[in-house]
């Protein structure tokens, strides 16, 4: 089955295209986000992830003036290879994180069982500048199809509501982004 999204950022001016397919051996997901943010970017990326949504392996490219490039984030048993090299910072990250992406938050959201709080460190990708680095997070249930997002690592202090479909995924990230159908 394949689903595409799109989202808007509601921050700067940036459109992304999504499309997810499901199939018994897993999910792949497959975005392009054009932003006006950091100079202008074109950012493409691609995800593998099991049958319970957890990410196998993510492939970030940027092309930008301030930034060219790729990234390949590859799960390996409780850690993670950044191009191939192990990085043993990242050793327990649950998962990705892409920056500017809303499609990430589904991973953990998936997790929560019942109105148990999540928390969770992951492997930070800051997309534009194509690094990867710990940070940690909390999801907080709110109700039906409302969690709030708070960052205990890197943006230590933010916090966001995010209002989720059916399926988990992103509908509104408060300040961030909201989904958008096509004409």
């Amino acid at each position: 089955m394949s689903t595409v999204l799109y989202w808007r950022r509601t921050d700067v001016e940036g459109l992304e295209r999504l499309e997810l397919t499901t199939g018994p051996g897993g999910v792949t997901a497959s975005g392009t986000i054009i932003c006006l943010e950091d100079g202008g970017f074109r950012l493409d990326h691609t995800w593998s992830l099991d049958p319970d949504w957890h990410a196998l392996h993510v492939r970030v490219v940027v092309h930008g003036p301030r930034a060219q490039g790729a990234l390949r984030l590859d799960r390996a048993g409780d850690g993670w290879l950044v191009d191939g090299i192990p990085r043993l910072d990242l050793d327990g990250a649950q998962e990705p994180d892409l920056s500017v992406t809303p499609f990430c938050n589904s991973l953990p959201i998936r997790r929560m069982r019942g109105d148990a709080d999540l928390t969770l460190d992951t492997a930070f990708i800051d997309g534009p500048a194509l690094t990867v680095a710990r940070s940690r997070q909390r999801y907080e249930p709110r109700g039906p199809g409302q969690v709030r997002y708070v960052d205990l690592g890197l943006s230590q202090g933010f916090e966001a509501d995010l209002t989720l479909d059916d399926a988990g995924l992103v509908v509104r990230y408060e300040d961030l982004f909201e989904r958008v159908e096509p004409a």
